[in-house]
């Protein structure tokens, strides 16, 4: 998985006027957890723009004075009226322990009922994963080049290399449906297979 870089600075205070100063300052409040104490540190608001802005997920490295850690994006709080980030929380990764996270679909292939006039439907654009960090994927595939009209995807389908999918053998990714344009065709097609000929006596 593709990581992203982030610089900051340790925050000695993290009561609600040191948070606020750092707001006003164009500073993101952030914390790391998951090693043995948590981590708290502030990084220009400017600097998340490529991680969270994005349908892409990536790990982060958080560069700090006291030292680098590698991490994921475990929560982010926006304010309600601006939709400015308020507050971050990472999780701290470690090489030898699984970690799980979502990622996108990534469609791949063409759909011979789509080609036939179906409306492909995708169901899930991300799908939850569990991995060591080093085989986190960019994005999960799924081939719908055997899909025909009306046919779904099941994530039973879909491979996975390296990495374990979570969600529920019964999830559907993909689907094509019938379109309107190929169902009014269709009805009037079996119409007129119904209908007698021209000129034919009864």
């Amino acid at each position: 998985m593709k990581s992203i870089t982030i610089k900051g600075s340790e925050r000695e205070s993290v009561g609600k006027a040191a948070t606020r100063t750092a707001r006003n300052a164009g500073m993101v409040p952030c914390v790391l957890y998951g090693g043995d104490q948590p981590v708290h540190f502030a990084a220009e608001e400017i600097a998340f723009k490529n991680l969270v802005y994005t349908p892409n997920v990536h790990t982060v490295v958080i560069e700090l004075p006291s030292g680098t850690y590698s991490a994921i994006l475990q929560d982010i709080q926006f304010h309600p009226v601006s939709d400015k980030i308020l507050h971050i929380d990472f999780y701290q990764l470690k090489d030898d322990k699984e970690i799980t996270m979502e990622v996108p679909v990534k469609i791949t292939g063409t759909s011979p009922g789509v080609l036939g006039g179906g409306v492909l439907r995708v169901n899930q654009r991300k799908l939850k994963v569990r991995a060591l960090p080093a085989n986190l994927p960019d994005f999960v595939e799924a081939n719908i080049s055997e899909l025909e009209m009306g046919n779904k995807l099941y994530i039973t389908k879909l491979e996975a290399n390296n990495f374990k999918l979570l969600n529920p053998d019964n999830t559907v990714v993909a689907q094509v449906r019938i379109s309107r344009a190929a169902m009014k065709a269709a009805q009037e097609a079996a119409k007129a297979a119904k209908a007698p000929a021209k000129g034919k006596k009864k």
